[in-house]
């Protein structure tokens, strides 16, 4: 009897456990759209887009210095995670005149991964703002053209977030200055999109096979 029970635990046990989180990521593995058409960034350099791609984007602003603790941030806890998946790219929205300090951030971002997916888009403070509204959040950016938010955009150029309806919560962005929201809130959402695409490549592959 002993045996049969050390059998259960040790084989039966980590099947249910599967079970039950495989079908949580499927019940439960997608992030609410918030905004659909995101003004695409291409507008501004040819060589990057939102289309198809999994963004992070963000809006660094003027004061490079300033917002460097931000990136540093996104570097450390959510971009060297994740940077070797495909599709996958951060794109920061910098106001024209901050390319020299752009450079000298690069160089520090990159003592910690291949900085190759990090994408420094320059545009009139007037088309950052632009591009910024087309969020359609309930934030601003501040006088320097930022704000300490990231956004999850996904492959169709729409803004992926959190809408708890129990407590009409909508959260639009994350927060860079608070590692706290990185690793327990913004990790969490970009693992739930990425495995909602993978998911998806897997389901096509299989219908072809069909």
């Amino acid at each position: 009897m002993k045996k049969a029970f050390v059998l259960i635990i040790l084989f039966v046990f980590p099947i249910v456990a599967y079970l039950f989180f495989a079908s949580g990521v499927h019940n439960f593995g997608k992030l609410p759209v918030l905004t659909k058409n995101v003004k695409d960034v291409n507008v501004y350099d040819n060589n990057v887009t939102l289309e198809n791609k999994i963004t992070i984007l963000g809006f660094l602003g003027a004061d490079v210095d300033f917002k460097k603790g931000n990136a540093l941030n996104l570097n450390q806890k959510i971009y060297k995670d994740f940077y070797k998946f495909n599709d996958f790219q951060f794109v920061m929205v910098m106001p024209k005149g901050t390319e020299q300090n752009v450079e000298i951030l690069k160089k520090e971002l990159s003592e910690l991964a291949d900085i190759e997916k990090w994408k420094f888009i320059f545009a009139e403070p007037s088309e950052v703002t632009l591009l910024f509204d087309s969020l359609k959040t309930d934030l601003k950016l501040d006088a320097n053209y930022s704000t300490p938010y990231v956004f999850i955009i996904d492959k169709d150029k729409s803004l992926r977030g959190r809408n708890n309806e129990e407590d009409h919560e909508t959260i639009y962005g994350f927060d860079a200055t608070s590692v706290a929201e990185l690793t327990n809130k913004m990790i969490d959402d970009v693992r739930i999109i990425l495995a909602e695409y993978r998911m998806a490549l897997k389901k096509n592959n299989s219908d072809r096979d069909i």
